[in-house]
């Protein structure tokens, strides 16, 4: 029988030398237990060297080319106290989840309004802009030049890793900003013309490009119900387009054209972000983007309307209901809530997945509709309104329908 004996709050277990586990440790194959320990969730093995929770247990000789264990025995000292602290810290690591995950809500929460509240001060501040100086291309390239110096402060103090592009990085990067800038100039001139609810209707349009250029371009089949979502979408658009007050085809056509070159713009990041390793974080992508744009619209504005900052431009803006301090203090409001909410927009996706980001931006369409109507006092007649509704039902069905995975063939 083994004999056991305790020693200045050590326990040795002595086994007799004829034990029958005297085994090359390259041929153990079941794991050694401490036999004095009795409770099931605390008995941790003894591996290959004997040591239990980085104490030293299992004194050995050699002989020869094999390692054996003369007088074996195991100690287990005061590995005790490890044992116990790791017992107790296990319920408050099960307690810990619950709390993570519920900051994680409460902090895509607050991510998602300040999304919201941005993009309503960015449109109503820049329908007011747009009203009264009437150059969407000098505004959109101020809006550009203004994110440009935020991401130049963010990376010199080092708020976020700034990239290092290559030449093929720089390849692929670059249509997708052109696509970007005329995405965003578009939307300028469409919110110049027209209410910024019919803009943002117009704009609701959006699932219905992306099914078609995903079909044409990257080969993608739509199932039924996302073909089937969009047809309340192009109903939604048209009875409000038609019952529109402030209708034109100008901004009509801009919108249009907006959501083409938003969704090449996707299609293009699509075929970008596919080689993984040279792609960029979700923030830098748009960073880098929003450089170039301001360096491709400088000249494109300079061409198309000319210098508008001298002081009789900014004099008949005046006369529209905005004094300078107040253009250039819109102007600049607009410039930060523009490049905020789209580098807010970006955070998001990076942490949840593009379905639930698309029907939070259906909801944030909602959202600035809504705000639009009240603050500008907009008149809606109520087949403007069906339309209006029924585009972005049509909007959230869409995202919906790309939750619903295809089922496998089975044939």
């Amino acid at each position: 029988m083994p004999k056991t004996r305790k020693d200045k709050g050590l326990r040795f277990l002595f086994l007799p030398s004829s034990t029958s586990f005297l085994k090359p440790f390259n041929k153990i194959t079941n794991p050694r237990f401490c036999p004095t320990l009795t409770t099931p969730s605390l008995i941790k093995p003894v591996d290959h060297h004997g040591v239990v929770h980085g104490v030293s247990c299992v004194g050995t000789s050699h002989f020869g080319s094999f390692t054996r264990i003369s007088s074996s025995f195991v100690c287990l000292s005061q590995s005790f106290d490890s044992l116990k602290v790791r017992a107790t810290s296990d319920p408050e690591s099960v307690d810990e989840a619950p709390k993570s995950k519920a900051l994680r809500i409460l902090q895509l929460g607050g991510m998602f309004a300040l999304w919201y509240i941005l993009n309503i001060y960015f449109n109503i501040f820049n329908k007011q802009l747009l009203k009264a100086y009437p150059y969407p291309t000098t505004i959109t390239a101020f809006q550009f030049g203004c994110g440009t110096l935020m991401i130049i402060l963010m990376w010199t103090f080092n708020l976020h890793a700034h990239p290092k592009l290559t030449r093929s990085q720089f390849a692929a990067i670059f249509p997708l900003a052109v696509a970007h800038t005329m995405g965003n100039l578009l939307t300028n001139v469409s919110l110049g013309k027209v209410n910024v609810s019919f803009t943002h209707t117009i704009k609701a349009m959006e699932p219905f490009f992306t099914v078609l250029f995903a079909s044409l371009f990257l080969g993608e089949k739509p199932s039924f119900w996302i073909v089937s979502s969009l047809l309340p979408i192009v109903v939604g658009v048209a009875l409000a387009s038609f019952t529109d007050a402030s209708f034109n085809w100008t901004g009509f056509c801009s919108a249009m054209a907006s959501n083409v070159t938003n969704q090449s713009r996707n299609v293009l990041s699509k075929k970008f972000m596919v080689r993984i390793e040279e792609t960029l974080d979700n923030v830098n992508l748009f960073s880098v983007i929003t450089i170039l744009s301001f360096i491709l619209l400088v000249p494109a504005a300079i061409f198309l309307e000319g210098i508008k900052f001298t002081p009789s431009y900014l004099q008949s803006a005046a006369s529209q209901g905005l004094n300078i301090r107040e253009l250039c203090l819109k102007s600049l409001l607009t410039g930060l809530c523009f490049h905020s909410y789209q580098q807010v927009s970006y955070m998001i996706l990076q942490m949840v997945s593009p379905v639930t980001h698309s029907v939070g931006n259906c909801a944030k369409r909602v959202v600035v509709i809504v705000s639009s109507v009240i603050f500008f006092r907009i008149p809606v007649s109520p087949i403007n309104t069906l339309g209006t509704a029924l585009a972005l039902a049509g909007v959230f069905l869409y995202s919906r329908a790309k939750r619903m995975k295809p089922k496998p063939n089975t044939a």
